[in-house]
């Protein structure tokens, strides 16, 4: 039987998958809380530690970090909420408790806590929960992708398809209006050579879609090692292909995400270099 610190991918799996469920009935329940208060939606959002977000943001993170130090102690995390410890252990957890906040300020139900973990600076297992659907992703590395739901699991597969044109893909912005006008005018370019644009609002969950066939692609500029490294090995378990900036990565520099169906790969990322959208983003 493996020991408690086992590094290996599918124990990782477990413990992602099972945090990432506990924290996400958290959020449900504090954020049932506050529509019922009446303070779900300030005039300003995220702006201070007493914000109605930032509250439930951190109370998610601060229980999986308790969490990760009470059964693996010396790990490392890197949560986007201000958790950061230093990995005594080669094993580092990148924690976003809430991705997708407008949707979960609007009661979009497009939101999730994305738990990944890498073991030597390679993603070994990531999970994602959706609190509004109930929806379990999860993957370990060479172990494949599954998606738990009602009870039941199921393998996801990233789609068959190999036309650009019968494409559908996802997309995301940024909060920078610099950045969104860049990003406006690669839309233009992008929209008339596919079937049609999504977007979500949750990098882990456009991801996610990817591995499960529901999109046959995604990109986004400036997203954060939190936002994607779940959703990241989850697609590329289901037979995605994926490039992103990297675990080190900051998000700040604009740089770009992609993942997509194996046989859109080359075409998404041939129209995305000619539309000029493999670069950073420049900043304003």
């Amino acid at each position: 039987m493996m020991g408690p610190m086992s590094s290996d991918p599918a124990a990782l799996r477990e413990i992602c998958g099972a945090l990432a469920r506990q924290a996400g009935e958290l959020v449900a329940t504090q954020r049932a809380q506050l529509a019922t208060e009446g303070s779900l939606r300030p005039a300003e959002t995220k702006s201070s530690e007493v914000d109605p977000v930032t509250v439930v943001d951190t109370a998610c993170e601060r229980f999986i970090a308790e969490q990760l130090a009470n059964r693996r102690p010396g790990d490392g995390i890197l949560g986007e909420e201000g958790s950061s410890t230093e990995s005594e252990t080669g094993v580092e957890w990148i924690v976003d408790p809430i991705d997708g906040t407008v949707n979960f300020l609007y009661g979009i139900p497009v939101y999730a806590v994305s738990i990944g973990v890498a073991v030597g600076g390679e993603l070994a297992a990531g999970a994602v929960f959706n609190p509004e659907t109930g929806e379990l992703f999860s993957a370990a590395a060479g172990r494949g992708a599954t998606l738990q739901r009602d009870g039941e699991a199921f393998a996801l597969r990233a789609s068959d398809e190999t036309s650009l044109a019968r494409s559908l893909v996802a997309t995301g912005f940024s909060y920078s209006a610099a950045w969104r006008e860049q990003q406006a005018r690669f839309l233009t370019s992008v929209l008339p050579k596919v079937r049609d644009i999504r977007r979500g609002g949750s990098a882990a969950l456009d991801l996610c879609n990817v591995a499960a066939g529901r999109v046959d692609a995604y990109y986004e500029h400036g997203t954060h090692p939190w936002d994607y490294a779940a959703g990241a090995i989850i697609a590329t378990e289901a037979g995605a292909r994926v490039s992103h900036p990297g675990l080190g990565a900051t998000g700040y520099d604009g740089a770009l995400t992609v993942a997509a169906a194996p046989g859109v790969w080359g075409h998404v990322r041939e129209l995305l270099d000619n539309v000029g959208a493999s670069a950073p983003l420049t900043s304003p």
